[in-house]
């Protein structure tokens, strides 16, 4: 492989000249598994082509299982299944499925529709941005108050959240804010109550300050509360509108009794409402905060419904918060961009918001429809699909008799990435693997292509 010679063609990008070769090496053998690859400076100085470049195919590769990184070491080839080599360099036979080599259909959850944002609107009020006065300081530390004005009105338009903009906090990512709200909530508590399954992000920043964890079962028919009296912690973090990843939505009984708990025990509940714009069958649920106020702390962003690159989410705290968090970091800068603020603050103002909103749920309930209707005609039960009522993602349970890691690998060699849900889990883990398919960033043609090869690749 070392005195192998590259001669790039004309037209391919050379990354996926690059990636191909590769590919062949491997499949081939002539690149044994376990060995290393080239540094990406090293490929890139003997090809004389850019490190981005070289990053790029690298990358390809790893996410279709042909190499995987450690760390600073470098990159190196994984073991591959024989059938792989049977099918790529044996004679074909038309009983043998194939894996097919093609760019990935990526099933991420997370991304938004790149074709349907509103492009035009946001590069002129940014530009309109940089001409204000305002654009030339530091911000507020707690988030510019044309931004919290907005938010505020916007909560009680759409969620029924009556807050004063005073009470309104912004910063980068929901994440950081959890981070946050650690520091000031843990003399309140040393244990905090999560979902489980649950959203990952959120036990992360809480184990950051070594809060120990208690766990709520959630299931396909919702959250099991019938524990919760038994248990210590003052605090409770939850997904009530979109359950993170199963996508319930809790009922009002639910919400109720959940409210009364944390009033009883002077304690706090943490309401992630993530992507709650999405729901495609009825009008997206009240707020827990709208039922009461004083016991919620309201977390919501603009990653999900708008842009992840953006990096501005918000919360809402009560009265008995607000004080001690803004005693606590005021001598801190906002994480949040000023710009990005400033920005988002006049394209709600001039009603773009609302309109970006109703047209994009529109779209998504098109391809979670799409989505749906595949996996049902390709599959039919074969699978269960969870979470089809709102959200940007579905669950598919695969009644295979096969492990999450299998799937995964054999999407990957049909040229369809996947997601797993194992993460999410502590230990009320389900009878069977469980997929995650997000579908934002897919057109319909996608959609229809990745199902038709996942069909071929869990057949």
């Amino acid at each position: 492989m070392k005195n192998t010679i590259f001669a790039f063609k004309e037209g391919a990008p050379k990354y996926k000249q690059i990636y191909e070769q590769f590919k062949l090496f491997i499949e081939r053998g002539d690149i044994p598994a376990g060995d290393p690859l080239p540094s990406i400076r090293q490929l890139a100085d003997s090809l004389q082509v850019s490190r981005n470049t070289t990053l790029t195919a690298y990358e390809q590769l790893a996410a279709e299982g042909y190499i995987h990184g450690e760390g600073r070491k470098g990159f190196f080839v994984n073991e591959l299944e024989p059938l792989l080599f049977e099918d790529k360099l044996a004679p074909s036979k038309e009983t043998t499925a194939k894996p097919v080599t093609r760019d990935f259909i990526d099933f991420r959850a997370g991304a938004v529709d790149q074709t349907n944002f509103p492009l035009k609107v946001w590069r002129r009020i940014a530009n309109q941005v940089l001409t204000l006065q305002d654009s030339f300081r530091y911000g507020d530390p707690f988030g510019e108050r044309c931004l919290r004005e907005q938010i505020a009105a916007y909560l009680l338009q759409s969620r029924g959240v009556k807050t004063d903009p005073h009470a309104v906090i912004i910063g980068s990512s929901t994440q950081q804010m959890l981070v946050h709200l650690g520091q000031i909530l843990k003399d309140d508590s040393t244990s905090i109550i999560v979902e489980d399954p649950g959203y990952d992000g959120a036990r992360e920043a809480f184990q950051f300050h070594r809060f120990t964890l208690d766990t709520l079962p959630v299931y396909e028919s919702g959250a099991d509360f019938s524990k919760l009296d038994h248990l210590t912690s003052r605090l409770i973090y939850v997904t009530p509108s979109h359950q993170s990843p199963i996508g319930v939505s809790m009922s009002i009984q639910q919400r109720q009794m959940l409210i009364h708990w944390a009033n009883k025990r002077l304690g706090y509940i943490i309401e992630d409402d993530y992507d709650s714009e999405f729901r495609y069958t009825q009008q997206p649920f009240p707020a827990l905060a709208s039922i009461d106020a004083t016991r919620v702390i309201y977390l919501g962003n603009f990653s999900k419904s708008f842009l992840p690159g953006i990096r501005l989410s918000y919360m809402v705290l009560p009265p008995t918060l607000l004080d001690r968090y803004k005693h606590q970091f005021l001598p801190f800068e906002s994480t949040a961009s000023l710009l990005s603020q400033l920005t988002m603050a006049k394209f709600m103002e001039e009603g773009e918001w609302n309109r970006h909103i109703k047209r994009m749920r529109l779209i998504y309930k098109r391809k979670m429809q799409c989505l749906v209707s595949e996996l049902k005609e390709h599959f039919n039960q074969h699978i269960s699909i969870i979470g089809e009522q709102s959200g940007l993602y579905v669950l598919v349970k695969v009644h295979l008799n096969r492990s999450e890691e299998w799937l995964m690998k054999r999407a990957a060699m049909y040229g369809v990435k996947v997601y797993p849900t194992s993460l999410y889990v502590i230990k009320n883990h389900p009878d069977e693997a469980v997929i995650k398919l997000g579908f934002s960033n897919l057109t319909c043609e996608d959609i229809q292509l990745g199902v038709k090869l996942l069909k071929k690749a869990w057949a």
